[in-house]
């Protein structure tokens, strides 16, 4: 086997990588981004590497690759799978595996609280690949943190020439929440379907209109970007509707700053039955909870809407007017309505199951109809 350094041109969708004493962190924000940012939960997502993967060409029949995961745990919830590392082979998804060891982040949902144990790092192997040129991509774990050690292969590899780049921010439901993995959440689906290279700021809980997010969205190199606002601001209850449309002009008008004419697709929220027309703050169903399982609820008053608190059927209408507001003078910007992705007769057929993310089969609807509304043709 040969030791492939593990340099910036092999791996794919992050912002920024972190030389540590054992290998590389994936950031999906940048130093300054980060330094900027006090919630951990924005932490915990952006160093989640939801996006990032792999990607080179080779000849090897045999491909390992080293990391040492950190997987989260919640105190007193059903626990969570391990993550999965996904491999494709010239674009198909051909065989999956996980890693064994690493540490452990125990997060009190209650108190906010965590802890973490140590582990030793571990190695996913995929062999049987043949001996003919191919593109291999190993996807890494949308939901775990994922420090890259080592890459080992049983023949040279060589970097694959870029791609238009589109660059995507959103909440957890572009971050993967249920999708089945990596490459399988609805932004990975729809940017294989179209060959391009998807940059992914999903966040879960935060797509928030964070200034710095913008500033890395402003400062990152992109063909397309797109941005999926909206159903965090409702169920973190973040801001009304007088601070709302505001952040949004700000939001816009920074990435602007940096992508004058590049193509800019805002979507806004899929249909989520409990946000609708009731307003945040969202909170986990604590009685679904003590019986392990996990659902969400909204604990907002309808009547409140009057004073500005946001539902998604209200942002929906505000980022169509702020859009066909701006259209005048920026051609290149667009709105997508993100019922047409996730409406009211897909919940019908394939429902939320924890009443907020989408299921592994709305994730591939979703993906499928993205790609052929905005990726198709160029």
């Amino acid at each position: 086997m040969i030791d492939i350094p593990l340099t910036a041109d092999l791996v794919r969708g992050a912002l920024e990588l972190e030389r540590t004493e054992r290998g590389l962190v994936p950031h999906r924000l940048p130093a300054r981004a980060r330094a900027q940012n006090s919630d951990p939960r924005l932490a915990l997502a952006e160093a989640q590497p939801a996006g990032v993967r792999l990607r080179f060409r080779t000849r090897a029949d045999v491909v390992e690759l080293e990391t040492l995961r950190t997987k989260q745990v919640y105190a007193g919830a059903p626990p969570r799978p391990d993550g999965v590392y996904d491999l494709l082979v010239d674009g198909e998804l051909t065989a999956q595996a996980s890693v064994a060891g690493g540490r452990t982040l125990t997060v009190d949902m209650a108190t906010g609280a965590s802890s973490r144990t140590e582990g030793p790092s571990g190695v996913v192997r995929f062999a049987g690949l043949g001996g003919r040129p191919k593109d291999v991509e190993i996807w890494l774990p949308h939901n775990e943190l994922t420090e890259l050690v080592a890459l080992r292969t049983d023949a040279p590899v060589e970097a694959v020439p870029a791609r238009r780049v589109w660059l995507h921010h959103g909440s957890s439901i572009s971050h993967g929440s249920n999708a089945a993995s990596p490459a399988t959440t609805w932004p990975a689906l729809a940017a294989t379907a179209a060959g391009v290279d998807l940059v992914n700021l999903g966040f879960g809980g935060n797509a928030l209109l964070d200034p710095f997010t913008a500033r890395a969205l402003r400062d990152t190199p992109a063909d397309l970007i797109s941005l999926k606002l909206g159903i965090n601001v409702v169920n973190a209850d973040l801001m009304r509707l007088r601070a709302f449309s505001p952040a949004v002009h700000g939001f816009l008008d920074t990435i602007r700053d940096g992508h004058p004419d590049t193509p800019l697709v805002v979507v806004s929220p899929l249909y989520c039955p409990i946000h609708e027309q009731t307003p945040g703050p969202g909170d986990f169903d604590h009685e679904a909870l003590a019986a392990g399982v996990v659902r969400f609820r909204a604990t907002g008053d309808p009547a409140e809407r009057a004073a500005g608190k946001l539902t998604l059927e209200v942002i929906r209408d505000e980022l169509a007017r702020i859009v066909a507001q701006r259209q005048a003078e920026d051609p290149n910007l667009r709105y997508l309505d993100g019922l047409e992705l996730y409406g009211e007769a897909d919940f019908a057929d394939l429902p939320l199951p924890d009443d907020l993310h989408p299921s592994p089969a709305a994730h591939r609807r979703i993906g499928a109809r993205f790609a052929e509304s905005v990726l198709a043709g160029g």
